[in-house]
């Protein structure tokens, strides 16, 4: 690859974010960045300030200081809406899916709303349908959709006509152990065959550690530690956030 190549590749990043409510940080000064082509891990306790950090990077929180910047460009007060079609993408912890609308309609509003015909629209999610090894979900209404068809379908929707950048928020909550390893198939060939450049945001470490090329952690809304698998599980830092000084220092 060129050096012009590297410099114009796309990329994701958070430099010193804080996040302030009132009197209370539920961010501080965190950094973080995701490239296309591979899957990141962002992990931490309850409470650790996840999810706010997911909502920051996808418009849907201003940082209070610090910067998100998409392709090397500051996205300031960029709406969700706006980020999407600029390539950001997102499912939520709740499927968040239209209940009166099936499957297809689901996926294909997406398209629609990111400027596409209908009809590319619709071919689009069927092509997605597919490719998930889900394509007898189409025409399903999405209100009662067992759980884990309701998180594919989520996943499904937020590639639509295929964004650099998918954020997943506890896309395996709930799930069996089978479960999330048909998820980490998919998450794997998200980044592999689509190209996406993936956040996983999970409370199932083991998961995150089996996908991920690069974990990040947060506690109490600062990053602890970051860096390959080994480097997380080999973590004192990271020991403390989970279990306690006082379990670690016994242990």
């Amino acid at each position: 690859m060129s050096i012009a190549a590297v410099h114009n590749a796309p990329s994701l990043t958070a430099s010193g974010v804080t996040v302030a409510f009132g009197g209370f940080k539920a961010l501080t000064d965190v950094s973080l960045n995701v490239t296309p082509g591979a899957v990141h891990g962002l992990i931490g306790p309850n409470g650790a300030g996840k999810t706010t950090m997911v909502n920051v990077l996808t418009g849907y929180q201003a940082p209070t200081t610090g910067t998100v910047l998409l392709n090397g460009q500051s996205v300031g007060d960029q709406t969700p809406h706006a980020l999407r079609r600029d390539g950001v993408a997102r499912t939520f912890q709740a499927g968040r899916l239209f209940t009166g609308l099936d499957v297809l309609d689901n996926l294909a509003v997406t398209g629609v709303g990111l400027g596409h015909s209908r009809r590319r629209a619709e071919a689009e999610a069927l092509r997605l349908l597919d490719w998930m090894g889900a394509p007898h979900l189409a025409e399903l209404p999405a209100a009662g959709l067992p759980y884990t068809d309701e998180r594919r379908v989520g996943i499904a929707r937020a590639l639509m006509f295929q964004p650099d950048f998918l954020l997943l928020d506890e896309p395996a909550a709930g799930m069996s152990e089978l479960e999330a390893e048909d998820l980490a198939a998919i998450i794997h060939r998200i980044a592999n065959e689509i190209g996406c450049g993936v956040l996983l945001i999970e409370h199932n470490v083991g998961l995150v550690l089996s996908v991920s090329h690069h974990v990040y952690v947060l506690d109490a809304g600062q990053i602890i530690e970051e860096g390959d698998k080994d480097v997380i599980l080999g973590s004192q830092a990271v020991r403390e956030a989970y279990l306690g000084a006082e379990h670690t220092e016994d242990a």
